[in-house]
């Protein structure tokens, strides 16, 4: 067969994946079981894959899937448990009282408590939770969905305390051939990643800086009396300094610490100065804008959901207390990442699994505490003391964190055995290149030294049909690193370019919508917001490519690790 038919049937299972969730409405539950099937049998006897090595891959998948469960049973754990005690309605009654202007209260909630919740809990929590709250302070509920997802981009690359880089892109590479590369010239892995998340942090920063103004001029224009995109323009220097509150942090947290903590410490951090400046005055405008009256906003803004601050309290829980869960959490990470008899001491428990079925260096680990997922749980427990939960309402916040995973989990253990499949295809009878390889060998030779400019629109597009950064970037960090290589291009770069890219496409990933529409009764809306949220997917989208062409063709930037061509 010819390059152009193997990289048209290594493309098959995304093309087949996007036809079905899209084309068909089919839900993800029916459509990626026929996915995996459909990358076996394409693996199987197009590539001359072994059957042991292709049940190997999909067991190796499912040591992914369990410790990408992991994180994520923790990560909404955590919130559920913070729920049920009372602290998040302690949360949301805070923001009410620092400002009635509503171009303050959408940066301060959606953008920068929204982004803090991505990065301790992901998965499309922050629209769920921010989005109730900008409706209880008297938000159109049409808003409130669009608000919450339009900041579902910068920080989520490193959401769920960085799960889109530790799983998504981590699983998604060949780290067994890179590391051995790496390792023949005297570096290792860990270093080779940190560029990658170092890349990412960086390009998200620079795409990020424009979300609070337009968030607020979305605002004036879709849900202000005058449709005026004018009218938000007028606080240009206080939206730009509430990004940089939380763009500086997150890029030092980015670079110095590691993928869990830009977006949590980014988070915090904006938090506390931006609120510190509002009480303050600074750059504060001094007009104060609303919404029209209730009366005179159109139906389809409106949920048929009722929120209020008053029905949020369940319990007296001083904010200090209320913060201090997730104060615990950064601290937790950073000892955990930056003390090594520490982190020593959590890598410990460890699960290996190595050549499974006898394939050589199809491998896999499971290191219990040392995932994010144990850490999370821990906070969890301290939880329960500090807040002095009933068990009741502990065994509650397990109950629907379970039931969060039961639905992701069905879904995720086809896809990331999928991957792995694809990835460990270069090992066959026919002597041909892996899937990934075939895939970016097709595209170099379609689309040559532009091809950046379009990588994170590949990225977005999965994230769009997965609903996920961590799905989409496991999908196709390998795609995207074997052209770059072709190409002659940092492959490093390319890969943090389709992370931003994946972040990007959560702002019109569907489930994420649906999710967020439910929360304040809009379901059966959601189209309403796509053709809204679409609009910045394309600037975040093109953005990031143009800095990826700028990067790359201009600048020369070049794997700094291995100093050659990937490849080579």
């Amino acid at each position: 067969m010819g390059d152009g038919v193997l990289a048209l049937l290594a493309f098959a299972p995304i093309l087949v994946a996007g036809l079905l969730l899209v084309g068909f409405r089919m839900p993800a539950k029916v459509a990626m079981p026929i996915v995996f099937a459909l990358t076996c049998a394409i693996a199987m006897w197009a590539w001359g894959v072994t059957f042991n090595r292709i049940a190997a891959s999909t067991l190796q998948g499912l040591v992914l899937t369990a410790g990408l469960l992991w994180i994520i049973f923790g990560a909404i754990m955590l919130l559920n448990t913070l729920k049920y005690s009372g602290a998040i309605s302690t949360i949301r009654a805070g923001f009410s009282n620092i400002s009635p202007d509503r171009r303050i209260q959408v940066i301060l909630i959606a953008w920068l408590f929204g982004c803090f919740i991505e990065g301790a809990s992901g998965f499309g929590t922050p629209a769920a939770v921010a989005a109730p709250l900008m409706v209880a302070v008297g938000f159109p509920a049409l808003a409130a969905v669009v608000f919450g997802m339009m900041i579902q981009s910068t920080p989520v690359s490193f959401g769920a305390v960085g799960t889109p880089l530790i799983v998504g892109v981590q699983g998604g590479l060949d780290r067994a051939a890179l590391t051995e590369q790496l390792l023949s010239r005297g570096l290792e892995w860990d270093s080779f990643f940190r560029v990658i998340v170092s890349e990412v942090a960086v390009i998200h920063a620079i795409c990020g800086t424009l979300i609070p103004l337009l968030l607020v001029t979305f605002m004036t224009r879709y849900f202000g009396r005058n449709r005026s995109w004018r009218e938000g323009l007028s606080i240009l220097p206080f939206a730009l300094f509430a990004a940089f509150s939380f763009t500086i942090p997150y890029v030092l947290a980015g670079v110095f610490l590691g993928p869990e903590f830009p977006s949590i410490i980014g988070g915090l951090l904006g938090l506390g100065i931006v609120t510190a400046a509002v009480k303050l005055g600074f750059l504060v405008p001094k007009d104060t804008w609303d919404f029209p009256p209730p009366a005179e906003w159109p139906a389809t803004w409106v949920g048929n959901i009722q929120i209020s601050l008053d029905s949020l309290s369940q319990r007296p829980i001083g904010r200090f207390m209320a913060w201090l869960p997730y104060v615990l959490l950064a601290l937790v990470l950073v000892l955990s990442r930056t003390i090594k008899p520490f982190g020593d001491a959590l890598k410990s428990i460890d699960l290996k699994f190595a050549n499974i079925l006898g394939e050589q260096g199809i491998n896999g680990n499971f290191q219990v505490l040392y995932l994010p997922g144990g850490l999370l749980i821990l906070v969890c427990i301290a939880t329960f003391f500090l807040h002095r939960m009933r068990v009741s309402d502990l065994a509650r916040a397990v109950s629907d964190s379970s039931g969060t995973i039961v639905g992701a989990g069905f879904v995720l253990i086809f896809t990331v055995p999928m991957v792995r499949v694809m990835i460990n295809s270069g090992v066959n009878t026919l002597e041909l290149a892996s899937m990934p390889i075939a895939m970016a060998r097709g595209v170099a030779d379609l689309m040559g030294q532009v091809y950046p400019l379009f990588a994170p629109s590949v990225g977005a597009l999965g994230a769009f049909l997965a609903g996920s950064n961590t799905v989409s970037n496991l999908m196709l960090s390998q795609f995207q690193y074997e052209t770059a290589s072709l190409l002659g291009l940092s492959g490093a770069l390319m890969v943090a370019i389709q992370s931003v890219g994946a972040a990007a496409g959560n702002m019109i990933a569907i489930h994420n919508v649906v999710a967020a529409s439910a929360t304040v009764g809009l379901l059966g809306r959601e189209g309403i917001t796509l053709r809204i949220t679409v609009l910045p997917t394309i600037y975040y989208v093109l953005l990031a490519g143009t800095i990826g062409m700028i990067a790359l063709h201009v600048v020369g930037v070049t794997d700094p690790l291995l100093g050659i061509r990937p490849g080579q």
